[in-house]
């Protein structure tokens, strides 16, 4: 940890007055839960994320963003209570996960940054009214009170239907044309 703090001094004494987010990875979720138990987070990495989410934002006025694939609703409390900002990719396929759910449970706590297009099911393998339904549906559910940034949930796979493509970013300009 000790050389991941210096080269994040480094690097926010580089460029910290021109970026506003600096993003931490890993991975604590699975479809349907954590990975490891809330107390096993609470003792060995609740601490180190703490103090590496206070050094950055002591260094720049940046937000931090956390990525981590799966369900981690059981610890989002806690990386909120550690200095989380925000939160993605947002697998809303996954149990716990889902948009109105997690919505309502965390409202203006932290910033989801995904969760727009399930990539598992409906982007690769759905038609593009189903697309659009998926997408039009999220945003409804995601947007109201701030604290949501549109991405699809994970990277767009080579097997995603490039009309599939095209008929997300059209319901999300329609979306935003009846708002």
């Amino acid at each position: 940890m000790r050389i991941f703090m210096q080269r994040l001094e480094l690097y926010l004494k580089a460029v910290g007055p021109y970026i506003d987010v600096v993003m931490f990875s890993d991975d604590y979720g699975m479809q349907t839960g954590s990975q490891i138990s809330l107390a096993m987070f609470q003792e060995f990495f609740k601490p180190r994320h703490k103090e590496m989410w206070d050094f950055a934002k002591q260094l720049a006025p940046v937000k931090v963003l956390m990525h981590s694939c799966g369900s981690i609703t059981n610890l989002l409390p806690d990386m909120i209570d550690a200095g989380l900002d925000a939160v993605n990719p947002v697998q809303t396929n996954c149990k716990f996960m889902e948009p109105g759910r997690i919505k309502s449970q965390f409202k203006d706590q932290i910033t989801f940054w995904g969760g727009g297009c399930n990539t598992q099911q409906i982007l690769p393998f759905g038609t593009p009214a189903e697309v659009r339904k998926d997408v039009l549906r999220n945003l409804d559910v995601m947007t109201p009170g701030g604290g949501f940034v549109f991405q699809q949930i994970h990277n767009i796979q080579a097997d995603v239907p490039p009309e599939n493509v095209v008929a997300m970013f059209d319901a999300i300009a329609e979306w935003n044309d009846l708002h």
